[in-house]
Order: C-alpha cells, then structure tokens, then sequence
C-alpha cells in the first residue's frame, strides 16, 4: 500500500540520526503470528528502529505472538492486547461497523490512543491501519500503510487529526528517538528533545 515516494518523504520530514537498537528476526515473527509483515513497517525498523516520535507518538518494538512481553506496560504484544479490549468497548466509525478485523498494534502514543493493522487480508502491503482514539472511544480507518500515516499525520493531510492530541499534526518535521538514544542523553544531562542542558535529566530514571 505504501509506495517509495511516501517512504522518501518520511525521511525528508523524519531524518534518521542514529542506528537502530533492535535486531529482529521477521522469519521468527511471521511464524509466531502466521504471516509477514509489511514491508513498510519492516523497512521503518531497520532504518529507524522502535522508539519514539517528537516525545509523543511510540513506534512498537516488533514482538513475537506468544513470547512473554517485554514491558507490561507497552510493547507490539501488551498493545495488541489493549486493542483487542479497546474494540471489543469502543464505538466504530460508519466504515468498520460491520467489521471484523484482525488487530496488531503497531503504535501508541501519550493521549493512550492505539494505532494497528487489520491484519485480515492475505496481502500485508494492503492491511490498512486502524486507530482507536481513547479520547472519543472511537475507531477509525484509514486506507494507507503505517509510513504513509506517519508521513501524512506530520503533513496534515487527513481531513482532520486521527489523534487525541495536536503534537504531530502539520508539524512537517520531526525527530525520532530509540530508546538507547534517550537514555545516552538523559545521561549525559541534555533534554533528548531540545539537546539542551536538563539539570531534571536522568533524575526518576530511564
């Protein structure tokens, strides 16, 4: 679903600046969940790895069905988990209300919404995403892969933001952060957003 040119335009918007921390084997993940994934996402975690966008928007680390999470408070297999529950709870835009979908988390963000794939269909490049807005307990469609949502969320060209919160919308540039990459910064005493001097960084923790 994503073609090349909205993949160069979420560099152009989103520089990479740092090595991604995460390896993954994608045999062993489509194994675990019975398919692959697609190649957006895949190609997304290799250049960028999971991590965060402009402190607000958490891209999953992939995960494979059945292992243990790795955090019990996030993580592609603890979202999933959510969004299942959320759609069981939520009320559905007019498009997904005789919808069955397959839901996989692919990211979440600070206002506790929760972005996925319906992982229905046979074609993974084709699984639109599907975002629960926790603010208006509401599902939504959108018919393009996660880099192309990204690229659009940054360019603002939704009919309106998918997301219970302004932080990304429009913003046609934004920086992502790894994990490693926070907590370096943190450490050495900088905001990781500004890079600027935080006499606060580091002190509650990682």
């Amino acid at each position: 679903m994503t073609e090349m040119p909205e993949w160069e335009t979420l560099q152009r918007l989103m520089p990479p600046t740092v090595e991604p921390d995460v390896s993954v084997d994608w045999a062993q993940m489509g194994e675990s969940w019975g398919k692959e994934f697609p190649s957006d996402y895949r190609w997304f975690i290799g250049l960028y790895g999971s991590g965060t966008v402009q402190n607000y928007l958490v891209v999953q680390e992939p995960e494979p069905k059945g292992d243990l999470p790795k955090s019990e408070f996030g993580g592609m297999l603890h979202e999933t988990v959510n969004a299942r529950n959320a759609w069981a709870q939520g009320k559905k835009s007019p498009e997904l209300v005789r919808a069955e979908p397959e839901l996989i988390a692919w990211a979440a963000d600070s206002s506790a919404d929760i972005l996925c794939w319906d992982a229905s269909g046979d074609d993974p490049g084709a699984w639109p995403v599907l975002v629960y807005n926790r603010d208006d307990n509401l599902w939504s469609r959108y018919d393009c892969g996660m880099v192309e949502f990204i690229s659009r969320l940054l360019r603002a060209d939704f009919g309106d933001c998918p997301l219970g919160d302004l932080s990304l919308w429009g913003r046609q540039s934004a920086a992502f952060l790894t994990e490693s990459e926070k907590r370096r910064l943190l450490k050495e005493g900088l905001d990781p957003w500004t890079g600027e001097p935080d006499p606060f960084a580091g002190m509650f923790g990682d």
